[in-house]
């Protein structure tokens, strides 16, 4: 079976630490960068892909014939399936589930960071603030007995559920298909923090906008660790600029986010550079699931991962 893995060194490294597992599959061409896939796609049966890969479009798929799987290392397979594969009949799995609990992890450590304050610790002892001015921030809180609202309960959302309340938090959870779903203005109204584990559609577009930020109550931290299309990031600079409200964000609109950009400068806004899934760990689980898939379609088993064209439209 002719595979071909789009991915550059640096990421096959991290994915497939051990390749042999991978080689044992079939004959394997690798390319290093997506500008040269064309010319590996003739005789592929497999394709795996990474972050930035084209989408397989009519004229990928005529050097392609043969192609039957494409095996996507991350999550979300939008950028990559079009009408034309599937009309095609290529199958799609993709490695989500690796990444739910490195991102519930970020999620978590962020959610004891703002509860404690520490971005703005950190931001006043680093900008020279006098240690008395430094020790001056808004109530700090346990997260024992805290009310978290948890905005879609997705792979990511239900681990990080499952993080909180291991360490006593109170969980209430907007998402149309869990069964004990609270109204989105009732879970930004009263949650001490709101954790965004929602997915990329046309609904959830800006869903946390101006007007569920006024409903957050004073000293609340909303945790975003999934897409900045869930949240007005104008209205969120804008609240947050008042100061009544702390942030930890992964996800921007603009990325990287400009050097000179404002969430840059404020005291209560905790920033990391979409790095939530980004551990040694994910990285292997991400390349295990790709393995596993790939050996199960060769077997001629059913797919653990798979993604039908009507899944795909509730998916991120």
């Amino acid at each position: 079976m002719r595979i071909t893995v789009s991915a550059s060194p640096a990421l096959r490294a991290r994915f497939f630490p051990n390749p042999e597992h991978l080689l044992a599959l079939g004959d394997v061409r690798l390319v290093d960068d997506h500008a040269g896939l064309p010319a590996a796609l003739p005789g592929t049966e497999v394709l795996v892909t990474s972050w930035g890969a084209p989408a397989l479009g009519r004229e990928l798929l005529d050097l392609a014939p043969e192609l039957r799987l494409l095996a996507h290392t991350g999550a979300t397979v939008k950028p990559f399936v079009t009408e034309e594969s599937w009309a095609r009949g290529v199958r799609v799995t993709q490695a989500g589930a690796g990444m739910a609990r490195s991102v519930a992890e970020a999620s978590l450590a962020f959610t004891l960071a703002l509860l404690y304050r520490v971005q703005r610790f950190d931001h006043a002892l680093r900008s020279g603030a006098a240690w008395e001015a430094a020790s001056l921030t808004p109530p700090r809180h346990e997260i024992l007995g805290c009310r978290i609202g948890v905005v879609g309960a997705s792979r990511t959302g239900r681990a990080y559920m499952e993080l909180v309340r291991a360490l006593g938090a109170e969980v209430i959870v907007h998402d149309p298909y869990h069964e004990a779903s609270v109204g989105l203005d009732e879970l930004v109204s009263t949650s001490q923090v709101v954790a965004l584990h929602a997915p990329v559609l046309p609904e959830t577009r800006h869903m946390i906008g101006a007007r569920e930020l006024a409903l957050m109550p004073d000293g609340a931290m909303l945790v975003n660790t999934a897409r900045s299309w869930l949240v007005d990031q104008e209205a969120l600079l804008a609240e947050l600029k008042t100061g009544r409200v702390d942030a930890a964000l992964d996800v921007f609109d603009e990325e990287p986010l400009p050097i000179g950009h404002p969430f840059r400068e404020l005291p209560n806004v905790l920033l990391t550079p979409h790095q939530a899934a980004g551990t040694v760990e994910c990285y292997r689980r991400l390349g295990d699931i790709v393995t596993g898939e790939i050996a199960r379609f060769a077997a001629g088993r059913s797919l653990e991962h798979e993604v039908t064209a009507e899944m795909l439209t509730r998916m991120g």
